[in-house]
């Protein structure tokens, strides 16, 4: 998997976190740099460690599956894919309802970041089957790319509300379906790159 193709996986896996962090930049009056951190953090971490445990559990079962591995991996990312393109379509325009304390709190950012980064963990068994895929480097830049990500949609949140939450979840979505079937016409030999 090349860079280009291993950003457009991590812009994808980030658009959860980037819908609740434009949510999250709703409910402060005015961001302080302390949220903006926050923020990346939880998400970015979340998003980076997913996929690594996804790729552990991937690896371990990885011999047993490996005639199969490109119809496992199809499926996931267009499941996650189909998913975040459905959200993106029903324009659910509600955020959950904000919390009267802080609403950086840890026991506010701890499910919301593992609820955001649970499809990372598929792609990250996905990242498995493939054998060209550097995890490191992975994690790393899906990581770096969420946390930015998570800023921006804090901003945004706070700027425009969520005028743009469902195009971005479009986007993610159609991203991560076209990589699925990019993968799986790759290895039946429809096409090569």
């Amino acid at each position: 998997m090349g860079l280009l193709e291993l950003f457009f996986v991590a812009v994808g896996l980030s658009m959860d976190a980037f819908a609740v962090a434009v949510c999250k930049g709703l409910s402060v009056e005015k961001p302080e740099g302390k949220h903006y951190l926050q923020a990346g953090l939880w998400f970015g971490g979340f998003q980076a460690l997913m996929p690594l445990l996804g790729y552990l559990l991937g690896s371990a079962f990885a011999r047993y599956i490996s005639l199969f591995d490109h119809w496992i991996a199809f499926a996931l990312l267009l499941i996650i894919g189909g998913s975040m393109l459905k959200e993106g379509l029903e324009m659910k325009k509600s955020c959950e309802e904000v919390p009267t304390d802080d609403p950086f709190a840890f026991r506010h950012m701890l499910p919301l970041a593992i609820a955001t980064s649970i499809d990372a963990m598929a792609v990250g068994i996905t990242f498995a089957l493939l054998p060209d895929v550097n995890i490191f480097a992975a994690v790393t830049l899906i990581g770096i790319i969420t946390f930015a990500l998570s800023c921006v949609g804090l901003r945004a949140g706070n700027i425009f509300g969520l005028r743009y939450k469902n195009k971005a979840e479009i986007a993610g979505g159609v991203i991560l379906m076209l990589m699925g079937i990019k993968i799986l016409l790759e290895h039946l030999g429809i096409i090569a790159f």
